[in-house]
């Protein structure tokens, strides 16, 4: 089956993930920052499941596909990575297979600038919102959607255990090309 792409849209496949998460020091969680909702839950297995740091709990969709993940922010913020932990060796055709992932100001405007395809993942999958010039390192937007359009064996329903984005950690010192990280190297950052 051939998948079409429109411009500014990617597709890739990932297989296996990381049973420990490992995100470079440059970048920083944003999720806390955001409102969380989702289209559809089972009754105690909610969005407050995606961010409880707990792997043992998971988001259960109710209903029909696609399965939505909505994450607003109240001011636009630079995102550069989504980290998803799912496992197919636990949920099996809960387990998402297709995913896509969709920018915009609102739901009216949402672009859809990723799509991925998993492939019997266990653990961390890490998609890059980056694009493909070299100089879209990011997405700078009000609102990020994950949609899971499809998952593995068919099934219905889907697990998502953990979700997280990152964005970009902000220079501490405007107009500054080095990152200092320490007081005291901050405050002889600058030539008299």
């Amino acid at each position: 089956m051939a998948t079409e792409l429109s411009e500014g849209e990617e597709e890739g496949k990932a297989t296996g993930g990381n049973q420990v998460l490992i995100v470079e020091d440059d970048l920083r969680e944003m999720g806390k920052k955001a409102a969380w909702s989702v289209s559809s839950c089972k009754p105690g297995n909610g969005v407050s499941a995606l961010r409880d740091e707990n792997l043992e709990t998971y988001w259960q969709s109710d209903g029909a596909q696609p399965h939505l993940v909505n994450i607003q922010f109240q001011k636009k913020v630079k995102l550069q990575l989504v980290v998803l932990y799912v496992d197919f060796k636990l949920d099996e055709s809960y387990t998402p297979s297709k995913i896509s992932i969709r920018a915009g100001d609102g739901f009216h405007n949402l672009k859809e600038i990723k799509t991925v395809e998993l492939v019997k993942p266990s653990g961390w999958v890490y998609l890059s919102l980056s694009g493909n010039d070299p100089r879209e390192t990011f997405v700078n937007t009000f609102m990020l959607q994950i949609a899971v359009l499809s998952n593995h064996l068919n099934g219905r329903d889907t697990h998502v255990r953990q979700i997280k984005v990152y964005g970009p950690r902000p220079n501490p010192i405007p107009h500054q090309p080095f990152h200092f990280t320490s007081r005291e190297f901050i405050t002889y950052s600058f030539v008299r």
